[in-house]
């Protein structure tokens, strides 16, 4: 099975560790994994089902990435879309399980693809290879403008540390994204850690999938980067009305939690925040 993290040897400077004769000095440090992991995709049957999508992820609940990554695209619909989900071995040599085969219910139909729109993703960003941002603008089964959801700013200001305490990987490699999914009275529901942004937030929405726990109205998701149009548009998929960042959204994340009527929120540290659009959830 792939890990999470790995040991390397590094070379560790220290400047100001010059009068101890130390200023240089080979330790161990520990990496965040990064592998390919393949999902294939089609109907039950004879013989291999044929790959849809490469992304590079940390592995780590890779089904639950599988399952997210087709719902956020609009492949699969619910849970009861997909017959079976496993973990293969692969071609690789010792195996490290870096494919996902998924069969897909009777009646579901198999993925059809545009040929100009390229499902291999990088760890960096889960849009790259598409056509147009028109190819991924995909219309969420869920309507979040009328989600009665209100957070108290006091609580929303907290929810970050509480995200922090909960991020394992990050701990050992200071390496890892994290997706938190919070209730709205700030409980931690489930955590997902991931080297790429867009894996961590599928990871979340595959387990809520699996959980059969869409919409997930009422909640409230964490992201510990920036909130781009990518995150932005998964939060709206898994029907979340408030969308919150650590770091900035871009333009186009605005544009669509204002389409959506998300509430979008950015800069959220310490005691400061800014809402960028549903400012009608955050209450101060």
């Amino acid at each position: 099975m792939g890990r999470a993290s790995d040991r390397r040897g590094v070379v560790r400077v220290d400047l100001d560790a010059a009068e101890t004769g130390r200023r240089r000095v080979r330790r161990p440090d520990t990496l965040a994994a990064e592998e390919p992991l393949e999902m294939r995709v089609g109907r039950a049957g004879p013989g291999r089902r044929p790959p849809l999508a490469v992304t590079m992820r940390t592995p780590g609940a890779d089904l639950d990435l599988a399952i997210g990554f087709l719902f956020n695209e609009g492949l699969i619909r619910s849970a009861d879309d997909v017959s079976t989900a496993q973990l293969c071995a692969g071609t690789d040599t010792p195996n490290t399980y870096n494919v996902v085969d998924v069969t897909l219910a009777p009646g579901v139909p198999d993925p059809v693809t545009d040929p100009t729109r390229h499902f291999h993703t990088t760890s960096a960003c889960g849009v790259c290879g598409k056509a147009s941002i028109d190819a991924v603008r995909t219309r969420s089964l869920f309507d979040v403008s009328d989600d009665p959801l209100s957070v108290p700013a006091e609580l929303l200001a907290e929810l970050p540390q509480r995200l922090r305490a909960g991020q394992r990987g990050f701990d050992r490699t200071g390496g890892l994204h994290a997706a938190g999914l919070f209730a709205a009275d700030g409980e931690l529901v489930v955590l997902r850690e991931d080297v790429g942004r867009h894996n961590a937030v599928d990871k979340v929405v595959g387990w809520a999938v699996r959980e059969r726990r869409l919409p997930l109205s009422g909640h409230v998701l964490l992201v510990s980067g920036r909130a781009s149009f990518e995150l932005t548009q998964k939060a709206w998929m898994a029907g979340v009305p408030l969308l919150a960042a650590v770091s900035a959204p871009s333009t186009l994340a605005v544009d669509v939690a204002t389409e959506a009527g998300m509430t979008l929120v950015g800069f959220l540290r310490e005691r400061t925040m800014n809402v960028y659009t549903g400012g009608h959830r955050v209450v101060a």
